[in-house]
């Protein structure tokens, strides 16, 4: 009978995290993933408190493992800044990517709007950011906002880009599902209708520009 390998020891614990230990984890996200500050704060927070979850399953005390981690919770704050001062982050810049990125995947700008608060960019920054990239509410963001609910129902073969031999049935029920979802999706009604009683040409071409722009 073939004895079964025993399992590997358990890896040691390293020692708790220090600046220089978050200062190379931050570098190593940001060079992989465009992230915000609180996004950033995130990633050095849940590498603290990992360590402090090893340590307890190791052994430690909870309270001991609370105290060996604070010295390294103090210093994200500064290493945050830090990277911010490299350029490695920059949340108006994010915010705007994010934003004319996201109207081109055809999410209206209610919901471009929701992305970047869950993403940890302030309200003011966001505002300034959307109407960068998507335009005036009143003016050019009509267009963009237009441009991307067209996108939003070219996905769900909707309105112009339904087959051309659907029959009356198959044209009213993508119609009512399409506006149904757009309109969870935040697209105003108007919006939703314009998009979906578009020529097919135009419909594209406005895609385009909008990718384009």
């Amino acid at each position: 009978m073939v004895a079964r390998p025993s399992r590997s020891a358990p890896r040691p614990l390293p020692p708790a995290p220090d600046g220089a230990a978050l200062r190379a984890v931050a570098l190593a996200y940001l060079a992989r993933f465009s992230a915000t500050r609180a996004g950033v704060t995130r990633v050095l927070t849940r590498h603290v408190e990992r360590w402090a979850r090893r340590a307890v399953d190791g052994g430690m005390d909870a309270e001991e493992a609370a105290r060996a981690v604070q010295p390294a919770r103090a210093r994200i704050a500064g290493i945050v800044a830090d990277m911010e001062g490299l350029g490695a982050v920059d949340d108006a810049r994010f915010a705007e990517f994010r934003a004319r990125s996201l109207a081109r995947a055809g999410r209206s700008r209610r919901m471009v709007a929701a992305h970047l608060s869950a993403r940890g960019v302030d309200e003011a920054t966001a505002g300034v950011a959307v109407e960068e990239a998507l335009g005036a509410r009143d003016g050019e963001g009509r267009e963009t906002e237009l441009a991307a609910a067209l996108v939003f129902i070219r996905k769900r073969r909707a309105g112009p880009f339904l087959r051309a031999d659907a029959d009356e049935a198959e044209v009213a029920l993508r119609h009512r599902r399409a506006m149904d979802a757009m309109a969870r999706a935040g697209f105003t009604r108007d919006t939703a209708c314009a998009a979906l009683d578009m020529d097919r040409d135009e419909a594209e071409d406005r895609i385009m520009r909008m990718r384009m722009a």
